[in-house]
């Protein structure tokens, strides 16, 4: 759950007003968060029917085979709780970044960060056989960014309340201890993403902070 109450810090706020009249435009209503919701649940619901896993789920011994996989994998689901929550912590992050940023950053970050999650099960496995599926890995990507941009921005991890700042160290930990414990969950797509969206969370801040002239609005 997210909760935008009145500890939210906007440590990165320019104190410049034409900065600031250019960052309230990128609060606009989100749309792609709803489409890529709306692909995930029709591709799993299609993939009840038609087959259609082995080309298009990423499996590492043929990601140069299948290349497309990089992408298409993102937007499958193994079973209806794997869909379901990952779909819940879209709408719930999703929703919330994409409101505002631009455009373009947040289809980078869902792509990028979807992308580099199976980039990094794939290094840390070239040649395993298992697939991956799932949308997790960009989902990482938009926490993460939203970790740098709104560090204050309260979420839930159970029933308790902290910083979003704080919830990303944990998850970050969780991932990386969980690369280390037998299971069926790529924890390097997951924290591949966060990274990935940490790191471009600070490229964001960095250029809102650029002073925005007259002939560039």
């Amino acid at each position: 759950m997210v909760d935008e109450g009145r500890n939210e810090l906007f440590f990165y706020e320019p104190a410049i007003v034409i900065r600031s009249r250019r960052r309230r435009r990128h609060i606009r209503k989100p749309r792609w968060t709803t489409i890529f919701i709306a692909i995930c649940v029709f591709m799993f619901f299609s993939g009840l029917f038609l087959p259609f896993d082995k080309w298009l789920a990423f499996t590492p011994t043929l990601a140069f085979k299948q290349p497309w996989t990089f992408v298409t994998s993102v937007f499958l689901h193994a079973d209806i709780m794997h869909l379901f929550f990952n779909m819940f912590a879209l709408f719930m992050f999703g929703l919330y970044l994409e409101a505002r940023v631009t455009e373009k950053q947040f289809l980078t970050i869902f792509f990028v960060a979807g992308i580099m999650g199976n980039i990094a099960y794939w290094l840390t496995d070239p040649s395993g056989i298992i697939p991956a599926v799932g949308a997790s890995g960009a989902i990482y990507g938009i926490m993460g960014m939203l970790a740098i941009l709104y560090p204050g921005l309260i979420v839930y991890i159970g029933y308790v309340p902290m910083p979003m700042i704080f919830a990303a160290v944990i998850w970050f930990l969780m991932e990386f201890t969980g690369m280390f414990t037998p299971s069926n969950i790529a924890h390097q797509a997951h924290l591949a993403g966060l990274i990935i969206g940490a790191l471009y969370g600070f490229y964001v801040r960095k250029q809102r902070r650029k002073t925005i002239f007259f002939w560039e609005r």
